[in-house]
């Protein structure tokens, strides 16, 4: 089934891209690969990172490729989930954290 509010990514939607702006288009490579090359963190764990803060983002194309890049990196479907979760907490810890504005106008300590 395909949801057309998200299409699938293709090779052609790439070559379209990186035809219309190609600079631009090797420079996003280029960071993404920097970016995810080993270093301090290991592949595994920023994949794990990125499919936390793809949840954040609410990505589905972000979602589907990093789980796909974590799996190949040995993430387990435990770990995937526990990333999960963490974006969890924190969408919704901010959430939380962002209720002192409101208490702040509810409490009158805003008052213009």
């Amino acid at each position: 089934m395909t949801d057309l509010r998200f299409p699938k990514a293709t090779r052609a939607h790439a070559e379209s891209r990186r035809a219309m702006t190609p600079q631009a288009e090797d420079a996003f490579r280029s960071f993404s690969k920097a970016v995810f090359a080993e270093g301090a963190l290991d592949t595994r764990t920023k994949q794990l990172i990125a499919i936390a803060a793809a949840h954040i983002t609410q990505c589905p194309w972000c979602i589907e490729g990093h789980v796909k890049a974590a799996q190949r990196a040995g993430a387990t479907n435990e770990q995937i989930m526990e990333a999960i979760w963490v974006a969890a907490e924190m969408r919704a810890g901010a959430a939380y954290a962002h209720s002192v504005k409101a208490l702040e106008i509810l409490n009158g300590d805003n008052k213009k």
